[in-house]
């Protein structure tokens, strides 16, 4: 079933801070992974084993876009939000960076990415949240 999934940047706007959220590339060689692949998200195990450790640990989540793009229209690519600002003296950014990374920044978990989204980046698409844009938009795509 179809569902309406923010992307990114807005949610870090309407948020008015930094984003952090989850990849999953998938492993196309031994060196090479694939940030576009077409997966089943809902059955992909890594995503499953991770979204359970922050349902556990009560963790606020949901699934999320890319960056919003005017010249590329995608499908969902498992990309998870989580709603823990970015802040190392924040106990639950600290545990959830404690579960994900190694004191070095390595990611801990094979096929997960942990991404941060400044908020002035996300603002350089201020002007998507303008009443009617993407309706504008999709009439000339």
């Amino acid at each position: 079933m179809p569902m309406l999934i923010e992307h990114i940047d807005a949610i870090a706007r309407k948020k008015g801070r930094d984003v952090l959220f989850l990849d999953f590339p998938q492993k196309k060689s031994e060196n090479d992974f694939d940030f576009y692949v077409d997966a089943d998200w809902d059955n992909f195990p890594v995503r499953l084993q991770v979204i359970a450790w922050l349902d556990k640990n009560q963790i606020e989540w949901s699934e999320c876009g890319h960056v919003a793009n005017e010249n590329v229209m995608c499908g969902y690519r498992g990309r998870i939000y989580i709603d823990v600002p970015f802040d190392t003296e924040n106990p639950v950014f600290q545990k959830l960076s404690g579960y994900l990374e190694t004191s070095e920044g390595e990611m801990k978990i094979d096929g997960v990415v942990f991404c941060y989204l400044p908020l002035d980046v996300a603002m350089k698409n201020a002007h998507h949240d303008e009443p009617g844009f993407w309706d504008r938009w999709a009439e000339n795509f």
